[in-house]
């Protein structure tokens, strides 16, 4: 259940609370999937999971019920089990435990049914689980995966909106309007060198399918790139690098383009991390290159959201290489609310996470809503 809200509110009785205002909701709407966005607007501590259950109206005890008459009582479900996945769906230690692929289609099912269980909304399972989405085993991040594409290429193809350029700031490089929708410029003060200039010019990632992974073409992959090294060029200084290192095949990508376009085609290393729910490991795949001492790297990751990747590789960094001066690039930066131009560089959920890396300078291509962005070919 969520934390205590109004003084001497009992969490029981803001449950109750919240399940009436989510039911009132969906007869507002008419669908579970907007009532459940609006309660997460406007209550932020509600993960996904619990928000649908309160748009149903349903307690979790009543939540199990439903859950087994989908199976046809071929399961014996309790309310403990609901609260233990919402509880890790809220938390992002050890608390709870993670529903598993099947979990997710039933209750997708379940919840599909609207308050009174008659309905036919068709929810994605993806949904349920946005900002969870990564702290699922791999086994089920892939079949949620390969389900919603299985199911998006059922759904009727909608005209993609045009993509919105900026000419003014990125000459050599434009996303056609054909190839991904691409929101607008906003600037964003992130940490930076000394003396050198804070604002570096973001843009935003808008998902036109909430709950399910943005696919980029690689046109988008090489705008980002492309916003990277404007950024990279306009900190105030220049900027000379001994290497950069990728992490995983994503950043080894983009380590390999801003290496040859902008540093001269430095070293390149690579660090190949293998997760393991919140556990991760360099593989000894990982290479490292010959560098001088107290070298200055350029660390590149595809996207930072809750998992702290990137403290650890720069933790690992600095074991191998003593001294080193590290600047880190990444394409997408998840947002903690549902604003994608965000207002601060602490309105990012890896805000603290990077903070705690102790970079020289942070730069960032884009913001992006959970559960995050796929780069092309499923690079990794």
């Amino acid at each position: 259940m969520p934390a205590q809200g109004r003084s001497g509110e009992s969490p029981q009785a803001r449950g109750r609370e919240l399940a009436r205002i989510g039911r009132q909701l969906w007869q507002e709407t008419g669908s579970v999937n907007k009532a459940a966005v609006e309660l997460m607007d406007r209550y932020p501590d509600i993960p996904s999971l619990q928000a649908h259950r309160y748009a149903c109206g349903l307690s979790q005890d009543q939540a199990a019920v439903r859950y087994n008459e989908v199976t046809k009582h071929q399961t014996h479900l309790g309310g403990t089990s609901i609260n233990a996945w919402e509880t890790w769906a809220r938390a992002r230690g050890s608390s709870g435990s993670p529903p598993s692929f099947s979990s997710l289609l039933i209750l997708a099912s379940a919840y599909g049914g609207g308050p009174l269980g008659v309905a036919d909304e068709r929810l994605s399972p993806s949904d349920l689980i946005a900002e969870a989405y990564e702290r699922l085993s791999p086994e089920d991040q892939l079949s949620l995966k390969r389900f919603t594409e299985a199911d998006a290429s059922r759904q009727p193809v909608e005209p993609r909106a045009a993509a919105v350029r900026h000419p003014d700031r990125l000459e050599h490089q434009a996303v056609p309007a054909e190839d991904d929708v691409i929101g607008p410029d906003f600037e964003l003060a992130a940490p930076t060198v000394e003396y050198g200039s804070p604002e570096i010019c973001v843009y935003s990632l808008p998902n036109p399918r909430p709950g399910r992974l943005l696919n980029l073409s690689w046109a988008a992959f090489g705008y980002g790139i492309e916003r990277l090294i404007q950024q990279i060029k306009n900190v105030g200084r220049r900027l000379d690098v001994d290497a950069c290192f990728g992490i995983n095949e994503a950043g080894l990508v983009m380590a390999t383009f801003l290496a040859s376009a902008q540093f001269g085609r430095c070293p390149i290393g690579y660090l190949k991390c293998s997760k393991s729910r919140d556990f991760i490991t360099l593989d000894p795949a990982s290479t490292y290159p010959e560098l001088p001492e107290a070298p200055s790297i350029v660390l590149c990751d595809f996207e930072v959201k809750h998992a702290d990747v990137v403290g650890f590789v720069t933790r690992e960094i600095r074991k191998r290489y003593p001294g080193a001066e590290i600047y880190f690039a990444v394409f997408g930066a998840m947002t903690k609310e549902r604003n994608l131009e965000v207002a601060g560089f602490d309105d990012l959920t890896g805000a603290d996470i990077i903070r705690a890396a102790g970079f020289k300078a942070v730069f960032i291509a884009a913001t992006m809503s959970p559960p995050g962005i796929e780069p092309p070919l499923e690079l990794r």
